[in-house]
């Protein structure tokens, strides 16, 4: 193709094409000839738009946010003014956002940590300006509501919308609605007063670890931080003061502290289920032990769930086929007891709204800001608490 008859718009062709493999191989599994083949061009075509892969995603990032700022700018430039009729017209906008724009949506949540420090900042700074108007028609809205509270009610309800990436479910129905509903009732909903009890979790003293388990633990913050394919062995052995090589005394290989640390994880959630079913004295009970156990889980496995719902696809396909199986169960359990809760709820819905409390739980404790906040454990599940139960009444 010359110079004269190459598309105006190649540069998004690439951002999209890249957008979706990403989304789906993830950053680290996908090349500069992997984009390029995707739009339908060479990889030396590829470098007369960007530099080189970090670059492509920078862009896809960056213009996403740019995207959604756009899409809900009128809204959002409303809201301190009048937030009561604005609120529902901007978490609609942002609902359709999401939607319409899954990958990127999914790109945003856990990508992020690939690109260039000058472009994680610019990102960030973006984000934050949105934010800002987002927290400032809240507070007209709710004026009772602390600065924290304000804050975790705003990161919750991004939450919601951000789980769309996480899942391909489908309501045949008013999705965007329902993803909306979700979310202003997150954005409305009461917080607990907190409890002396609620961070027990965080001041128990633990045994001395084996150096086995300090090389696990270690490597799976690792893995968090940088992902997978960024860790070498050597990586792991210098987090723990010993050589790389050394680690093979302990472990056959990186894949190995991978599994390790994901069957850890699948099987702290499957306790929590199981007492949680064997104790409820129904399913609307059995769901609230289930979202209780749930928080507790993840508040102390906060690297692990990150890399359980992460890099499963960077295991062996026998072990990552089995633990994604044992992840679909799992959720499949909440959309049972949903159903059963609101027998008038389609799957695909029940889904959504399972999804959207999941991922409330998950991304919260990742957001360094509320990670000493007393009573998070309360407040997470109360608000999971809050998008099954407003799931369950609109239908």
């Amino acid at each position: 193709m010359t110079a004269r008859s190459r598309p105006r718009n190649r540069r998004a062709q690439l951002a999209d094409a890249a957008a979706a493999l990403f989304g789906k191989r993830g950053y680290h599994s996908v090349g500069v000839g992997d984009i390029a083949a995707a739009a339908g061009i060479t990889a030396s075509a590829l470098y007369r738009h960007f530099q080189n892969k970090q670059d492509v995603l920078g862009h896809v990032l960056l213009t996403g946010v740019d995207e959604l700022a756009e899409r809900v700018h009128d809204a959002v430039s409303g809201l301190a003014d009048d937030p009561q009729s604005r609120l529902a017209p901007l978490l609609l906008a942002a609902a359709e956002v999401s939607i319409e724009r899954r990958e990127l949506t999914a790109l945003w949540r856990w990508q992020g940590r690939h690109l260039r420090e000058a472009d994680q900042k610019e990102l960030r700074g973006r984000a934050t300006t949105l934010l800002s108007a987002w927290l400032t028609g809240l507070r007209r809205l709710r004026p009772e509501l602390s600065s924290g509270q304000a804050h975790l009610l705003c990161f919750a309800a991004l939450s919601v919308f951000g789980s769309v990436g996480d899942h391909r479910a489908t309501p045949r129905s008013g999705f965007a609605p329902l993803l909306a509903h979700l979310g202003e009732a997150v954005v409305r909903a009461d917080l607990p007063t907190p409890a002396p009890r609620a961070d027990e979790w965080r001041t128990r003293v633990a045994p001395t670890p084996s150096r086995r388990e300090e090389l696990l633990t270690a490597a799976t913050r690792l893995f968090r931080e940088r992902g997978f394919h960024a860790v070498s062995m050597d990586d792991i052995g210098a987090a723990t003061g010993i050589a790389g090589p050394s680690v093979y005394r302990h472990f056959a290989g990186k894949s190995d502290l991978l599994l390790a640390a994901s069957r850890r994880m699948a099987d702290r959630l499957t306790l929590g289920l199981e007492d949680s079913l064997a104790t409820a004295t129904d399913p609307a009970d059995a769901l609230r032990r289930l979202a209780r156990s749930y928080v507790d889980t993840v508040l102390r496995s906060d690297d692990l769930i990150a890399v359980y719902t992460t890099e499963l696809a960077n295991l062996p396909e026998r072990d990552g086929r089995e633990l994604r199986a044992m992840q679909r169960g799992y959720v499949a359990e909440w959309v049972r007891l949903l159903r059963e809760v609101a027998p008038g709820l389609d799957e695909p819905a029940a889904r959504v709204a399972v999804h959207a409390a999941l991922t409330i739980v998950n991304d919260i404790p990742r957001t360094q800001r509320f990670t000493t906040r007393p009573g998070l454990a309360d407040e997470l599940s109360a608000l999971a608490d809050t998008v099954l139960r407003a799931a369950a009444e609109d239908r």
